[in-house]
């Protein structure tokens, strides 16, 4: 039973009303995270937009779900793992693809981004190194940062909401 429900459309204000049916009309339907997060609609737009923008940055799709997966593994968030696991597939990731990400593994993104959320940032100077030397560019570090930061707060919702996982159920 979650501790925060989601909202019904009855339920949101006009502001997260409207972002919601944006919601929809983009993936076809509306997450129970994204009607949670309406509750605070400056919280929901703000998840929005800089999802958003991270879609047109120098990260790949298949990167930023490695990302969402190490992550939502680092916070045990059976939500985002479950949703992630779908949408790393849709972005052609494979099931040891999908495993080693899980682990924080299989890739320079993967590993920077544990160690992003392990040491809270900060990255020890060989840590970063072996990123650049892996081949990611500053802007792709800045970009797999950011990304990090995306996903603690979905992370962090959904565990403090024990919002209701709507996408096929992996195990944490």
């Amino acid at each position: 039973m979650p501790r925060i429900t989601a909202l019904t459309s009855e339920q949101a204000s006009p502001v997260a009303l409207k972002l919601l049916q944006n919601a929809k009309a983009k993936i076809g339907m509306v997450p129970n995270l994204f009607s949670t997060l309406a509750h605070a609609p400056a919280a929901l737009a703000g998840y929005l937009q800089l999802d958003e923008n991270l879609k047109t940055g120098a990260l790949s799709a298949a990167q930023r779900e490695i990302i969402s997966l190490a992550i939502g593994q680092f916070n045990q968030c059976g939500y985002c793992l479950s949703a992630h696991t779908l949408m790393g597939k849709g972005a052609g990731l494979s099931p040891d693809a999908i495993a080693a990400a899980r682990l924080g593994s299989g890739s320079a993104v993967a590993e920077l981004a544990v160690q992003v959320a392990q040491t809270r940032g900060n990255v020890s100077d060989a840590d970063l190194s072996a990123a650049r030397a892996a081949g990611l560019s500053d802007e792709q570090i800045i970009e797999v940062v950011a990304s990090v930061a995306l996903n603690v707060l979905t992370n962090y919702v959904n565990n403090l909401a024990e919002t209701v996982i709507d996408f096929p159920k992996v195990s944490v």
